[in-house]
């Protein structure tokens, strides 16, 4: 949302005030300047000079939507965030310092795995989630089939529809 807003009055500085401004005779220099306005460091007298409607009737529209608005809604969303981040670390820590403990200990060599079962394991499971292509490709021929029947059967269908109209 904010960056659609701000690129919308990018546009709006950029075409208001490209032949009366000198910070708004490229896009870069036009972004530049808003971002200036949203920190605050820039001098409206420049706007007002420029146009004496436009230019304040423009300013106080970008205090008001991106400052006020988009800033205030990107606040809450971020305090939002840490208030439940903070609700969830009560959970987190435990099983944080679990890992770290286990992770410490097996790095320093404290506590010996015995890694032949390990791989063993780890080659048990992976055969018994393999399975040959070759067992499978009757399946996936008779899905085929299935599939290119009843695109047939579907056309056929239509063609009566439209002779029978």
């Amino acid at each position: 949302m904010f960056t659609i807003v701000f690129m919308s009055f990018l546009c709006l500085f950029y075409l208001l005030f490209i032949s009366k401004l000198s910070e708004c005779s490229s896009l870069l220099g036009t972004a530049q300047m808003l971002f200036e306005m949203m920190l605050m460091k820039f001098d409206a007298h420049q706007l007002s000079d420029a146009a004496a409607f436009l230019g304040p009737f423009s300013f106080s529209l970008f205090i008001i939507f991106v400052v006020f608005i988009c800033m205030s809604m990107f606040f809450s969303i971020i305090g939002d965030n840490f208030r439940l981040a903070r609700e969830n670390i009560k959970d987190t820590n435990r099983h944080l310092y679990s890992y770290a403990l286990q992770t410490f200990i097996q790095w320093t060599g404290l506590k010996k795995t015995n890694d032949e079962d390990v791989h063993v394991q780890k080659d048990e499971r992976m055969r018994s989630e393999y399975r040959n292509p070759i067992e499978q490709f009757p399946e996936k021929v008779d899905q085929l089939l299935n599939a290119l029947n009843s695109i047939y059967v579907n056309q056929s269908k239509d063609k009566l529809k439209l002779k029978t109209l």
